[in-house]
């Protein structure tokens, strides 16, 4: 079967989450729908390091052979399976799916109040649009994994509570861009915290404003991201796209 231009895309994405060192080994997972589906979708296989992930190792689930993939472990991890097969199939903007357990993503999901203040442009992107799951009830399993859909509800991201965090878009250079400008942001917040200084939070118009100016860019940055990351991953890693 050929592989796509959309599996290379995804490919990419695990590799550069590696040299940000925003994986956690062989777990944590990103998924991309099949251009028209909402039930077929690209998830990665199981066992594989973040860095050493190829196109070839990402698997099609379909509303055919999800239900016979959930019982192959090994090929999948249940709980990838589970979270990116229930969010695609009940949220539909939802089109392509990046979860991780990053350093500061995961440190900011730990506070009792884990909202970002919009200090900065960065955080300001996330500006109302960030839904918080609070129900942490142990891994993503089904039960686990219908309440994230729930909580994500219209929102295009989710910070898991005691978890780690989902971010969302039309396009895997979309979802990857805002799952990268996520973690700067949270760093960014997190650090200014660690000042125990008074922040200096603009307003909530301000804050709109810039979240919206900056979904309605007259250049697709996250598309231009995500070529760049490709052009050096061809010229260092070009087995990527295998």
């Amino acid at each position: 079967m050929e592989i796509t231009e959309l599996q290379k895309d995804l490919a990419a994405t695990f590799r550069w989450t590696a040299r940000l060192n925003m994986h956690e080994g062989v777990a944590n997972h990103f998924s991309a729908c099949v251009p028209g589906s909402t039930t077929d979708f690209y998830v990665n296989k199981a066992g594989i390091h973040f860095s050493q992930i190829k196109a070839s190792d990402l698997i099609l689930v379909t509303k055919e052979n999800i239900n016979d993939l959930k019982n192959e472990p090994n090929l999948i991890d249940p709980t990838a399976i589970n979270i990116h097969g229930t969010i695609h199939q009940k949220v539909p903007h939802a089109k392509c799916i990046f979860h991780v357990h990053s350093k500061y993503a995961t440190a900011l999901s730990t506070l009792r109040d884990p909202i970002m203040k919009p200090i900065d442009q960065n955080t300001m992107i996330f500006y109302n649009r960030v839904s918080v799951f609070n129900e942490f009830g142990g891994l993503g399993f089904e039960d686990e994994s219908i309440k994230m859909a729930n909580a994500l509800g219209n929102k295009q991201h989710m910070l898991l509570a005691n978890h780690g965090v989902i971010t969302t878009g039309e396009t895997v250079a979309e979802g990857f861009n805002y799952l990268y400008y996520f973690e700067k942001a949270a760093e960014t917040y997190l650090t200014a915290l660690a000042t125990n200084k008074e922040l200096n939070v603009v307003s909530n118009e301000v804050a709109e404003k810039t979240a919206q100016e900056t979904s309605d860019y007259p250049i697709d940055l996250a598309k231009l991201h995500l070529e760049q990351i490709r052009l050096i991953l061809d010229k260092e890693e070009p087995e990527y796209k295998n």
